[in-house]
């Protein structure tokens, strides 16, 4: 009797392991290239301009119930401009982003983020400190996120403000060139990042 009883404690033991481990443990969730969305945000004396730029891979790591680290990496030489309806004029803005004034997409086609360490701030909150690369340069940034976690999936949605003149885009910039007038266009853009990751299992049974 004493035996069956230790064997039956076994099972219900190993069981309950097995239900509380995954929850401690660390899960890689894959970024949704196609339901992920980056937007920008540039200003200038005379209004704005706003676009996206499409993910090319990226992960996020859960351990512990919470955000602990990922990256992710965007393809800068698919960039688009979605504020402008005249086709002409917005193919040229297009091509003037991609070159050498901005983002010179022949030479760095890539911009990457990677996640130095993350502070939990309560409930879906946290604030984020990473490495964020463009144009071959890196700089760390610094910004609150919000990353939630449900049935497989995480979706994180952050604002992130950048001074391009960090990263040698010094077009039209007030800290470079002078009498700019309403020519001048702010040394800050931002990010408007907001992700879709699938754990791997389910990315695995998707493809994404």
């Amino acid at each position: 009797m004493k035996k069956t009883a230790s064997f039956v404690f076994a099972i219900f033991a190993t069981v309950g392991l097995a239900i509380a481990g995954p929850s401690k443990g660390e899960t890689s969730f894959r970024v949704d290239n196609q339901k992920s969305k980056l937007v920008w945000v540039g200003k200038k004396v005379t209004g704005e301009h706003s676009g996206t730029v499409p993910f090319s891979n990226g992960t996020l790591i859960w351990a512990n119930n919470r955000l602990k680290g990922g990256s992710f990496e965007i393809n800068v030489k698919e960039l688009t401009v979605t504020d402008i309806t005249d086709a002409s004029y917005n193919a040229k803005l297009v091509e003037h982003l991609k070159n050498d004034d901005f983002f010179a997409v022949d030479k760095f086609p890539k911009a990457s983020f990677s996640i130095s360490s993350v502070t939990p701030k309560g409930g879906d909150s946290y604030e984020i400190l990473g490495k964020l690369t463009i144009k071959g340069i890196t700089h760390e940034v610094k910004f609150p996120a919000e990353v939630k976690a449900e049935k497989g999936q995480l979706t994180a949605k952050a604002n992130i403000p950048v001074d391009r003149t960090k990263y040698n885009i010094k077009f039209r910039s007030t800290n470079f060139f002078e009498n700019l007038g309403d020519k001048a266009i702010d040394n800050d853009f931002r990010l408007d990042v907001n992700l879709v990751a699938n754990a791997a299992h389910e990315a695995a049974k998707t493809g994404k």
